[in-house]
């Protein structure tokens, strides 16, 4: 099992689960061993400061496991994975883009920038930094970090 980011999980959450104002969240999926996806779970975490737009849970965990058949869950890859409210999973390009329209304007247009780039070659790219990544991005210090109690809710296990 991957280590989480988050402290000590809610058993009584899920994926999906309502954020912030009553939305239900998406779920973005990650490997908390991995430096990068750490980063774009920081990065989100600092993007949407209300919480209204994702909920986090370690790839591996209950919540991705009560999420996604487990067919489908031996397709995916080992980075990011976004469940959206619609219960589409994105990944790769797909996912990193949804996740930049979803952050707000000036994060949307980066997506649509991204958009630009055919989907195989944007799918390439995702794949040669996430064969990299490990070399790129070191391991986060502490692979569950204490996270402050105002964000603790809003991950899952």
């Amino acid at each position: 099992m991957r280590p989480a980011l988050a402290p000590e999980p809610d058993a009584s959450a899920a994926a999906g689960t309502a954020a912030a104002g009553g939305a239900v969240a998406e779920t973005l999926f990650y490997d908390g061993g991995c430096g990068l996806c750490h980063r774009a779970v920081r990065f989100a975490l600092w993007a949407d400061r209300e919480g209204r737009r994702f909920r986090f849970a370690p790839l591996g965990g209950p919540t991705f496991r009560a999420a996604v058949a487990e067919e489908e869950r031996d397709r995916l890859p080992d980075s990011l994975v976004l469940k959206t409210r619609e219960g589409a999973l994105l990944t790769r390009s797909a996912a990193v883009f949804h996740m930049l329209d979803r952050l707000g304007p000036g994060f949307r247009l980066l997506a649509v920038l991204g958009r630009l780039v055919p989907r195989p070659i944007a799918d390439a790219l995702y794949d040669l930094v996430a064969r990299v990544r490990v070399r790129l991005f070191a391991r986060p210090p502490d692979w569950c970090p204490v996270v402050p109690a105002p964000l603790r809710s809003r991950f899952d296990p």
